[in-house]
């Protein structure tokens, strides 16, 4: 059963939220979170991103960056932007997009959950980025970044949460440039924070949306300042890292798009006909092809976009992990036809998030002779199911939106 505890968030003052709420540090580059912070001394890319503030010749894991982000961290908090709450606490963290509307409590997970198995993830992580977040958490003592997991939520947990909406008002309730709403209650009632603990002390299994990498650096923390303090007593926080817990049918993943560079040497007619043994291909003239079901996907090629239906034999009977579309798409096409045999390292593919729109896919392939794929998103079902077999999706299956601010809520280690 998980064990998901309050604790005393490091928090922006709330005039000060929508100033410091920033995109992951992983969904910007070096130069785009510059940009940011030249604009907003606040951002807390600052802290995520702290090589924004250092010559641009200076290498991202240089231990200056990693000193710059406790440096940036702590003087936000030594001028008041964030203050830290005297007890501990859950949170309710509402985002708002498009009309959609997702609500998840924050808290801190254990590492113990994430090592046996009920904080459950799909995902493989790679050590270079690992070691980056392990630095950046050790140097900061701090969790800078909430691990974005989902559940199913009983109904009581619902009912909790909504009440508690109606009856206080939020502590801080912005909407960014994008159109984004977040909003932020502080649950500060001992009864209500109890009733929350034992609520989740109910549910037996968390799932990682998204954060892998964040989650995997925190738990490697947390053994190292085991091994740092023998005499521990598993209350410490750095036996625990920050998250927000989401009912998963309320969470929106967009598909996660590929291009291509090139055709592997083929002609445009021999790349379509290899095509046709595993797909059913119907000319799109005119517009933008987006797939409307499963196993189906746009394609765009040469100036034409395709609707791709996969053969009913490629996918019925398969198992959980094989009849993904993003599987299809590698098994049947990118690697035999295209050549891209671990799309985690080649640099002939690139992976573009569904909050782009299908014609810029279209621009990336015509830059380079290449070919664009737009895909059906996967369903949180598929991925609650590849958790719970303890199987992994391909790299870049799913992609959240919209992503969790970072600075809304900071989890101290001491």
């Amino acid at each position: 059963m998980a064990v998901f505890r309050s604790f005393k968030a490091l928090r922006p003052a709330a005039d000060k939220a929508r100033a410091v709420a920033a995109l992951p540090y992983d969904v910007v580059n070096r130069e785009e979170a510059r940009a940011i912070g030249e604009k907003n001394p606040l951002s807390f890319l600052h802290v995520d991103r702290p090589e924004m503030d250092l010559e641009p010749s200076i290498d991202l894991y240089d231990e200056r960056v990693y000193a710059k982000a406790r440096e940036n961290l702590d003087n936000l908090e030594k001028e008041g932007i964030l203050v830290q709450d005297e007890n501990p606490c859950y949170y309710i963290y509402e985002q708002v997009r498009k009309g959609r509307t997702q609500t998840g409590i924050v808290g801190c997970s254990s590492i113990d959950d994430y090592m046996n198995g009920v904080v459950k993830k799909h995902e493989l992580t790679r050590e270079d980025k690992e070691q980056d977040r392990i630095h950046h958490v050790d140097s900061c003592n701090a969790n800078t970044g909430p691990i974005f997991l989902a559940c199913r939520y009983p109904q009581s947990l619902l009912e909790l949460m909504e009440d508690w909406k109606k009856s206080h008002p939020a502590a801080c309730d912005f909407t960014e440039e994008d159109e984004i709403t977040h909003r932020v209650w502080v649950i500060d009632d001992a009864e209500m924070i109890g009733k929350i603990h034992e609520e989740f002390a109910g549910i037996d299994s968390l799932y990682i949306a998204d954060g892998h990498h964040r989650a995997a650096s925190a738990v490697k923390v947390g053994l190292k300042r085991r091994e740092q303090n023998p005499g521990y007593t598993g209350e410490e926080e750095f036996n625990y890292f920050l998250s927000v817990v989401f009912p998963y049918d309320q969470l929106c993943i967009l598909p996660y798009n590929r291009v291509v560079h090139d055709l592997n040497g083929l002609t445009v007619k021999a790349f379509l006909a290899a095509l046709k043994f595993n797909f059913e291909l119907m000319l799109m003239p005119g517009f933008p092809c987006k797939p409307v079901e499963k196993h189906c996907m746009g394609m765009y090629v040469d100036g034409q976009w395709y609707h791709l239906k996969a053969w009913p034999d490629v996918y019925e009977g398969k198992d959980v992990v094989t009849q993904l579309d993003v599987s299809i798409l590698q098994d049947k096409v990118l690697n035999p036809i295209l050549g891209i045999q671990d799309p985690r390292t080649d640099q002939r593919i690139s992976f573009v998030g569904g909050n782009h729109k299908a014609a810029e896919l279209a621009q990336m392939a015509d830059k380079t002779g290449g070919v664009a794929f737009v895909m059906y998103p996967t369903s949180m079902e598929d991925l609650m199911k590849i958790a719970d077999e303890s199987r992994l999706m391909p790299p870049k299956s799913t992609w959240f939106e919209p992503k969790l601010r970072s600075g809304l809520f900071i989890h101290k280690l001491y």
